[in-house]
C-alpha cells in the first residue's frame, strides 16, 4: 500500500531560524514559508534529492502544532508522510484493519494540493502517519 516517503515534518518553534539553518548551515534548497491556515501551519519544504523534510510552525493559536511544541519546546520530529496510489482505498483498508483516521476520515487538501489524511500515533507505535494521495 505504501510508497516512497514524500517529506519527513519537524515541528519547530521559529520558522525563520530553521529554514536559515538548512539553507545557510546545511545548503539545502528551501521553498517560500506557505501558510496553511486549514491545517493550522505554515510550512518551508527542504529540498533533498530524495524526499524532503518539512518544517512546520504554527499558526493560530488552535494549531496542533502548538501543542506539541508546549511538550516539546525546541521542537522534534511530528510526522512522516507516506504517498499512497489511492488514498481512498488506502483509507478504507486501514479502518477495516482497525487503523483510526484522525478528523472526519475524509480527506484534505494538503500542502502539494493532493488529498491527505492522518492515521492516529497510538496506531503506529507513537509515530504520526500521513497519507498523501501520489
Amino acid at each position: 500500500m505504501l510508497g516512497r516517503v514524500n517529506h519527513i515534518a519537524i515541528a519547530v518553534p521559529d520558522l525563520a531560524a530553521a529554514t536559515a539553518a538548512y539553507r545557510d548551515t546545511l545548503g539545502a534548497a528551501v521553498s517560500q514559508p506557505q501558510a496553511l491556515p486549514e491545517h493550522g501551519v505554515t510550512v518551508v519544504f527542504v529540498e533533498l534529492p530524495n524526499t524532503k523534510v518539512e518544517l512546520l510552525q504554527p499558526f493560530g493559536a488552535t494549531s496542533p502544532i502548538a501543542a506539541f511544541l508546549e511538550k516539546n519546546p525546541s521542537g522534534g520530529m511530528h510526522h512522516i508522510c507516506y504517498e499512497v496510489d489511492d488514498i481512498l482505498l488506502a483509507r478504507d483498508r486501514l479502518v477495516e484493519a482497525g487503523a483510526r483516521v484522525l478528523g472526519d476520515g475524509q480527506p484534505k487538501t494538503g500542502a502539494h494540493g493532493k488529498p491527505v489524511l492522518f492515521l492516529h500515533p497510538k496506531d503506529f507505535f507513537g509515530t504520526l502517519i500521513e497519507l498523501e494521495q501520489a
